[in-house]
């Protein structure tokens, strides 16, 4: 088996976990090379691009191509992201081969690009995002037992209070005191009436082509929530920050937010609460992450769109 080097991003917030986190690095090689003994797979090499898991290309005896995944635990409580992807069978997300839920993997189907690599406009990604969503929604499987819309609203706004007491000053204080106010009155909206089985983190990076039709996409790496559908829209929401400051950002900000509204029919206005808090709170993460450029990508659109 390969000599499998773990991301340092992923070391990095594995690490932020304790001792926990610490012992999940270390065996990591060990796991895989298990892993990769019992299901016959021969590893070609670790994928970039996720923070929470190791994610290895392998091949299968008969050459297939497919993907390990070794999750860190306790980020998804039951196993979530697992019980969603079983739950889909396929259907917008990837297909899961196989999984051990004892040491939190899954073998998956390997998926063509990301949706980040293949060039397109911000519009054209946007849209292909939102059909992929179209798609999930309507699959509707059972939302019981994942984090609800209230408890993520409460859980962002912890998190954001906890980060602000540290990083104090990375952001204006009325940018963390309107994401406090957004996040009261996401939760007061909650309804289980309108929620569906949500992703919760559909980006780009998080949106592959389907090999042999790149005009089709699926999801991997989902966060699982059930909640509003304008949650999931909070992510387009709060990416491309550098097309955002490229001009005034509040407007530009609002035109995306009506674009997005327009391609799923979704309120415009839980969008932008959405999306306002997840900047918040992902640019304080990217603070604690070591990755302070980006942390002020993410921030200063937060600080433009609190003036205002």
């Amino acid at each position: 088996m390969r000599e499998l080097q773990v991301p340092e991003i992923v070391r990095a917030r594995a690490l932020l976990r304790g001792e926990e986190g610490r012992r999940w690095v270390d065996d990591l090689p060990a796991v895989a090379a298990s892993l990769a003994r019992e299901w016959d797979l021969e590893t070609i090499g670790v994928l970039t691009g996720g923070t929470d898991a190791l994610v290895v290309s392998c091949r299968t005896r008969d050459r297939q191509e497919v993907v390990l995944k070794a999750m860190m635990p306790g980020l998804t409580p039951g196993n979530d992201q697992v019980r969603a992807l079983l739950a889909f069978g396929g259907r917008g997300y990837v297909t899961v081969l196989r999984h051990d839920p004892d040491r939190n993997a899954i073998l998956m189907e390997k998926l063509g690009p990301q949706l980040s690599e293949l060039g397109l406009p911000v519009s054209a990604q946007i849209e292909a995002i939102c059909a992929t969503l179209r798609e999930t929604w309507s699959a509707s499987p059972d939302g019981g037992g994942f984090m609800t819309g209230a408890e993520k609203a409460d859980s962002l706004a912890t998190f954001i209070a906890g980060l602000w007491r540290d990083f104090a000053g990375v952001c204006s204080q009325r940018a963390v005191d309107v994401a406090y106010h957004f996040a009261d009155l996401r939760r007061e909206a909650f309804d289980p009436d309108t929620c569906v089985l949500a992703h919760g983190d559909a980006h780009a990076a998080n949106t592959l082509a389907v090999p042999g039709d790149e005009a089709c996409f699926k999801f991997i790496d989902p966060d699982s929530l059930f909640v509003e559908r304008a949650y999931d829209l909070a992510i387009p929401m709060r990416e491309w920050g550098e097309k955002l400051l490229a001009g005034n950002p509040l407007e530009l900000g609002r035109r995306r937010c009506e674009l997005l509204a327009r391609l799923t029919g979704v309120d415009p206005e839980p969008i932008w609460q959405w999306g306002f808090i997840e900047r918040v709170s992902t640019g304080l993460l990217l603070h604690q992450l070591g990755e302070p450029r980006l942390a002020r990508e993410f921030l200063a659109v937060a600080d433009a769109w609190a003036a205002a």
